[in-house]
């Protein structure tokens, strides 16, 4: 009578001992190749966001990251468009997703440059961290330097497309009624923010990706370090 559950016992017990025996954790992994893959799938991770969003409708197609109008300028816009008076909204955020789109690609180098830059702590830091602290130490060592390229790209695209001025003048005026917070009556400005926070919004849905699936990693480093996390 005893049998079965002896055998059941038995089943556990073995798959237990199989599993402590497969699984690696962090400290079994010596600092080079736990650094090492780590920066693998960073390179990874940065090069696919940049990927997804320096092509044609990579911010306006993508819901996550979609520049629109900023506070009561985005709810008037709103409005005008449900009475039909959308066109030049429309107009305006198309410009502002393709300047953005048009910057994002000036990102990998520096994302790049900061992932070699790296230190063993950093690393450490960041693999003991949490779901995104790849992504908020590429946020902290690479924002400032992005943002300056992005800036010049982003002028120049609006400026093209002649509706800088008109953003500027007509979110400059809401800024000094209380309506719009200085810091987005700039288009420019506007836009390069709002590019950043899309590039690492990107990023950090690829660490998840490889925190949840190791095997999606592009190197044979990065797996067996993401698969100890």
């Amino acid at each position: 009578m005893l049998r079965p559950t002896l055998r059941v016992a038995s089943l556990c017990a073995g798959l237990l001992i199989c599993a402590n025996a497969l699984a690696l954790s962090l400290g079994d992994l010596s600092q080079g190749d736990a650094t090492g893959g780590l920066k693998d799938a960073l390179t990874q991770g940065a090069q696919l966001a940049v990927k997804q969003l320096g092509t044609p409708g990579g911010f306006s197609n993508n819901p996550e990251v979609k520049i629109e109008l900023p506070g009561n300028l985005g709810k008037v816009a709103k409005k005008m468009k449900q009475f039909g008076m959308g066109a030049q909204v429309d107009q305006l955020e198309t410009s502002m997703n393709k300047a953005a789109e048009a910057a994002v690609t000036q990102a990998q180098p520096i994302l790049v440059n900061a992932v070699k830059n790296m230190s063993v702590s950093d690393a450490k830091g960041i693999l003991t961290g949490g779901q995104e602290s790849a992504t908020q130490y590429l946020d902290k060592s690479s924002r400032d330097q992005i943002r300056a390229k992005f800036l010049p790209i982003v002028k120049q695209a609006t400026d093209q497309v002649g509706l800088a001025k008109q953003y500027n003048a007509f979110a400059g005026q809401a800024a000094t009624l209380g309506v719009l917070d200085a810091k987005n009556a700039n288009i420019e400005n506007y836009v390069t923010e709002q590019a950043l926070n899309g590039l690492f919004e990107m990023i950090g849905k690829q660490e998840q990706t490889l925190r949840q699936n190791p095997a999606a990693a592009a190197t044979s480093l990065a797996k067996k370090v993401f698969g100890t996390l």
